[in-house]
């Protein structure tokens, strides 16, 4: 009578006759049913929990899929408001002044931290998008650009509306065609990347060479911006990310 890995009597001397088992060569020790039976080490992790939200995300994900949090700087990009999404044209009235609160803090002052190192953002007229995009408003007169300084991790783009508390870092309230929450920057501290924010007309990432870019970023999806890259938004608006140059803080 042999003894199978799994401690059934059995006559058999290839495969257990009760539970089907390998008999191994020579015998068994009844004593020691795992010592024959292969182990399976565990797999590593597959996805990676976000801090925020939960959401299970790869390992090496630069942002949740789910709420956009930031594994690399740790922040989350300011809520979208259903209501800041315009339309190409301008506002349908003019806003009355709000009266500020005594000792109040602004009201969409950027959460987002400070950035350790000098960044602006060149804002062009670009002749050549405007083509493009066929828009009827006048297109203003092209010349120099308007250097924006560049002060947090999260960077909002968009037309400031004092009724909706939206003061963009990045305003264009010029281009009719720019949403007010347009779309947002964030870096990592080296890399910078661009997120549409559900804009009306898009936003665009092109290189600095070869035919303007086609196809919008997709909305809530963070694209990275090569040093050679230019964000293209509204009716004529470019937008270059660069490092800051001497006496332009």
């Amino acid at each position: 009578m042999n003894v199978c890995p799994a401690g059934h009597d059995t006559t058999a001397t290839d495969y257990c006759d009760v539970c089907g088992i390998v008999m191994p060569a020579g015998g068994s020790d009844p004593g020691d049913v795992t010592g024959t039976l292969p182990v399976t080490p565990a797999a590593a992790p597959d996805t990676t929990s976000c801090p925020h939200c939960s959401a299970a995300n790869p390992p090496n994900a630069l942002f949740c899929e789910a709420c956009g949090y930031d594994f690399t700087t740790g922040t989350l990009p300011r809520p979208l408001n259903p209501l800041d999404v315009s339309s190409p044209s301008a506002d349908p009235a003019p806003e009355a002044p709000a009266a500020p609160a005594a000792s109040a803090a602004p009201a969409d002052a950027n959460p987002a931290p400070p950035l350790a190192d000098a960044w602006v953002a060149e804002v062009w007229i670009d002749p050549d998008w405007y083509a493009d995009q066929k828009s009827t408003d006048p297109l203003p007169s092209p010349g120099l650009p308007t250097v924006v300084p560049l002060k947090h991790t999260s960077v909002l783009i968009g037309r400031a509306s004092r009724s909706r508390n939206i003061t963009p870092d990045i305003d264009l309230s010029s281009d009719n065609g720019i949403s007010r929450r347009h779309a947002q920057l964030t870096t990592d501290g080296t890399r910078w990347f661009v997120e549409d924010l559900g804009s009306s007309n898009g936003t665009y990432v092109g290189s600095s060479v070869g035919p303007l870019p086609s196809t919008p970023v997709p909305p809530g999806q963070k694209q990275e911006i090569a040093s050679d890259d230019r964000v293209y938004v509204g009716a004529w608006t470019r937008i270059v990310v660069r490092r800051a140059t001497d006496g332009e803080f």
